[in-house]
């Protein structure tokens, strides 16, 4: 499980990675659209299109890395009052609604995906920026969170088993410093 973890961890630091790229391009394909429409009086062509589908790759691309490092939103304020093994047993009711939230996702965007290819599915402006690879991104950032989800699951259940918190809990690093 450990090789797995490690894997998926690297796949979801390249796409993090490539999502910092992509919204680096946007933001710079932003400025340039916005000095080049008000100071050169040029607009650059398609900045809108373009940014759309970096979008996905941006968001879609920072979630299974935020899962790995557990950063999504939670309440803390009820979470860490509760016993390790109620928290681990909280984590793994998250842990299901997500895989299931995200199994849904995925189902559709693969079927969109697919359309969107067969179709040849492309933004309507000065660009005709196709829009199926963006469906692929979406439908790969979403299996790469249910990975990382179930391995999560895998962990949760266990920590329920033994009753110890994660080890990056903020009341697991306060026990272990005194």
């Amino acid at each position: 499980m450990k090789q797995i973890s490690r894997i998926v961890e690297r796949l979801a630091l390249v796409v993090l990675l490539i999502g910092g790229v992509g919204m680096l391009f946007s933001m710079f394909l932003g400025v340039a659209d916005v000095i080049g429409t008000q100071v050169l009086l040029i607009p650059v062509p398609g900045p809108r299109e373009l940014t759309e589908s970096t979008m996905v790759l941006i968001v879609f691309g920072a979630l299974a890395y935020a899962q790995i490092r557990r950063a999504h939103i939670r309440v803390e304020l009820v979470y860490f009052q509760m016993p390790p093994r109620i928290r681990a047993m909280m984590d793994v009711i998250t842990d299901l609604a997500a895989i299931t939230f995200f199994g849904l996702i995925l189902s559709e965007a693969i079927n969109e995906a697919q359309y969107s290819l067969q179709i040849g599915e492309a933004t309507v402006g000065l660009i005709r920026f196709p829009l199926w690879p963006a469906r692929f991104i979406l439908a790969a950032g979403c299996a790469l969170m249910i990975v990382q989800l179930l391995l999560h699951l895998i962990e949760d259940v266990i920590r329920i088993k033994s009753g110890e918190g994660l080890e990056n809990d903020p009341l697991n690093i306060l026990q272990k410093a005194e």
